[in-house]
Order: structure tokens, then sequence, then C-alpha cells
């Protein structure tokens, strides 16, 4: 039976939750939603700031989780930072501003590529990850990076510049009314990497809130992944 896709929607999936051990003995806590099927290609997700509430289950990567395994045949990693708790519990350690968190990313790549064995993986950063994934998403093994919401808060024009060695692309989902860096803003701050595609989103703000929002977003990290041309159906 074709259902109308809902803020609530929970698709089938394989969901198995796991614990990361980082090379400074933190414990990282996440969960991966992979299709039932083959998976196209996978997905890291960098929550956004959690001294503001972001965590795994910040509501467009927890909605990627629950729809993307189902709708695009896509792996979804989701784990909390450290010091940062969830439904699915607390990582140990304590927030660090993005730096120490760098050693978090290291460990979850890790985890993608050498445990998981995950083939066509994208690092996707929202707002605060998106500066975890500009600094520190460096293994050379993954596709390249999908930015939500950059507020380019933490990341230096030296850290951009790294990436203008690096021929990964880097794609930037730029909400029209974005709390802090709006596309023609985005354009001016990004210009020293030319690189970097911005894809403005008409009418969205930081938080992507709203199901057209939300569409958008999960339609547009498609496309990237797995090269499908068309955005995600709103029935499935």
């Amino acid at each position: 039976m074709v259902e109308l896709i809902r803020a609530g929607t929970v698709l089938p999936a394989l969901r198995t939750p796991f614990v990361v051990r980082t090379s400074d003995g933190k414990d990282l806590v996440g969960e991966i939603a992979a299709p039932i099927d083959q998976s196209r290609g996978a997905i890291l997700c960098l929550h956004p700031l959690p001294t503001a509430g972001g965590m795994m289950d910040s509501h467009i990567l927890k909605k990627a989780a629950n729809r993307l395994p189902a709708m695009a045949a896509m792996t979804v990693v989701r784990f909390n930072t450290r010091g940062t708790t969830s439904e699915a519990g607390t990582s140990t350690g304590e927030f660090d501003n993005g730096v120490a968190e760098g050693i978090d990313v290291q460990a979850m790549l890790a985890y993608c590529f050498d445990i998981l064995m995950l083939k066509n993986l994208w690092v996707v950063g929202w707002s605060f990850g998106t500066d975890l994934a500009l600094q520190h998403a460096k293994d050379p093994r993954h596709e390249g990076l999908i930015l939500l919401s950059p507020p380019l808060r933490t990341t230096t024009d030296e850290q951009l510049r790294y990436w203008n060695t690096d021929e990964r692309p880097i794609i930037a989902l730029v909400p029209q009314l974005d709390d802090y860096l709006q596309p023609e803003q985005a354009r001016a701050r990004f210009s020293i990497l030319p690189k970097l595609r911005i894809v403005a989103a008409t009418g969205a703000k930081h938080l992507w809130i709203g199901e057209p929002s939300v569409h958008m977003v999960l339609s547009t990290i498609n496309q990237i992944v797995t090269g499908d041309s068309q955005e995600l159906p709103q029935e499935f």
C-alpha cells in the first residue's frame, strides 16, 4: 500500500547499534541503517552543535536513516560525538568545540571503511558538522563532502584552502533564510574554494524545518551519492 511520506515515517531497514572506541579511549555510540538488499552508497553523518541540542537524532539525520535505506538503497551511519547524548546513549568524553572531535571523525571514517567495508561513502555534515567535515574529514577513501547549512563558525581560510589541493567534490546546501550564512554570503566566504558548489535552497532555514525542506535535502543527497536524476518520491 502506497502511503504519503510524513515527518514520522519509518521505512524498513537493517538497523544496528554500535560503539566505536577512539584512539584516545572515548566510546562513540551510533547506529547503522542499511538497506534490506544491496547498498548503492553510504553517508556518514556529522551532527549539529551539541551545546545547542545537536545530536545523531537531529531531525534531518534521523529522517535520512528512516527513509534513505528503503527509498534509495543507501546506508546511513549516524553517531554522537564525544559528550553528546541521544536515545542511543551518550558518547564518553567532553565537548571540545570541534577540536578533539576530529579524533571522533577519524575513528568513524576508519570504522566505515575498515570494519563496515562501505563503498561510495560520502561525508554529510550539518551546521557544526560542516566544520568537522571541512577540518577533519580528510581520509582519502571517502568520495566527497556534502555540507548542510554551513556557518563557517570555526573553519579558517587556511583550512578551506586545503581543499584546493584535494580533487574530491564539495557541495553546500545553503538555506535562503539561514540564520548564519545565506547564499550570497556563502558565495563570498567560499570564494577561496572555487570548486565548491553552492545549492541555494529557496525558502529554507538553517534547521530545515518542514517536509518541503526535508524532501529537498534528502533528494539532493540521493542525487549526489547514487547519481539518480529524479527527486525522491513523496509517497512510498
